[in-house]
């Protein structure tokens, strides 16, 4: 704490204090700190690199390695499986400008204006438009609660973490006509970039995320010149170093009826065996109801 509490990173004037914010404040923390910029990963090393090591299950010297080719993919979720949805994100971040609990007013303006300007070059099934959060019409609010596309203020993890701050400037959801590719602009990263459909076509999805991810990319080196943080060690950068890697989570929403009888403690022990992580279907802190649950990869970094 003496060695790095003085310290305050280039990009976004962020501090230890700010990072380990959550974790001060509350005691039920899943990780318990953020970083604020990509510099925040360097400057605060000592802290972040044991407890990125520790969650991830990865060595000191492990580099990471990214393979996004949906034809290497083989099979798919079996016919008659209780699935009612897939749904396959990632995080993105683009170079130069702060994480959501460490970037500027200014900075968090410039990704959505640069957002806002790269989906219009988007064709064939991406094609879609894009709704500013700030001064929204309650029509289209309405619809994006309906479709549970909306993400909402008033989380207090987010809020202690420095995310919410200048509410809602700054940020918005972009989704094609279909509804089955979007991307929120300035909520937790910079960018969570979401391919999704009814059914279990895993493959499906994840070609469809790939091809979007890399048009977000494109469009965003044409618009800027700048490319995503991309750390050799630890992958594409996001805000929680629980998602650093690949910053992938692929969700299934399944029937789980025999686990919810036999008891949740055991579906989660079973799940921490398989590096699985359950969620109620309405979010990570939304709780459960019913026996559908959302079940993902827990890790994201060295596969």
């Amino acid at each position: 704490w003496d060695a790095l509490k003085n310290i305050t990173t280039k990009t976004s004037g962020f501090t230890l204090a700010k990072a380990i914010a959550c974790a001060v404040q509350f005691n039920n923390q899943h990780c318990g700190i953020y970083a604020g910029d990509w510099d925040s990963y360097k400057d605060f090393a000592p802290v972040f690199d044991p407890l990125i090591q520790e969650y991830h299950g990865i060595s000191a010297t492990a580099v990471h390695s990214s393979d996004m080719d949906f034809n290497k993919i083989q099979g798919n979720i079996v016919d008659g499986a209780p699935v009612h949805s897939t749904r396959i994100r990632v995080g993105r971040s683009i170079d130069g400008f702060g994480l959501s609990p460490g970037i500027t007013k200014e900075q968090r303006v410039g990704v959505e204006k640069l957002m806002a300007n790269a989906v219009k070059t988007f064709g064939g099934e991406l094609a879609g438009s894009y709704y500013p959060l700030a001064g929204m019409q309650e029509s289209v609010r309405q619809q994006l609660v309906d479709d549970h596309f909306l993400f909402v203020s008033g989380d207090r993890n987010l809020t202690v973490a420095g995310m919410e701050r200048d509410w809602p400037e700054g940020r918005g959801i972009f989704h094609n006509e279909k509804k089955t590719f979007l991307i929120w602009v300035n909520e937790e990263d910079q960018l969570r970039i979401i391919s999704m459909q009814m059914g279990g076509d895993v493959r499906g999805v994840f070609e469809r995320l790939a091809k979007g991810i890399k048009a977000v990319g494109d469009s965003v080196k044409k618009e800027s010149g700048k490319d995503f943080c991309l750390d050799a060690k630890y992958g594409y950068i996001h805000s929680c170093p629980t998602n650093l890697g690949t910053g992938m989570r692929a969700s299934v929403h399944v029937d789980l009826p025999g686990w919810t009888k036999h008891a949740v403690e055991k579906l989660k022990a079973r799940c921490e065996e398989l590096h699985l992580q359950p969620r109620g279907t309405r979010g990570e802190s939304g709780g459960q109801t019913g026996f559908t649950y959302d079940i993902s990869n827990k890790h994201r970094l060295g596969y």
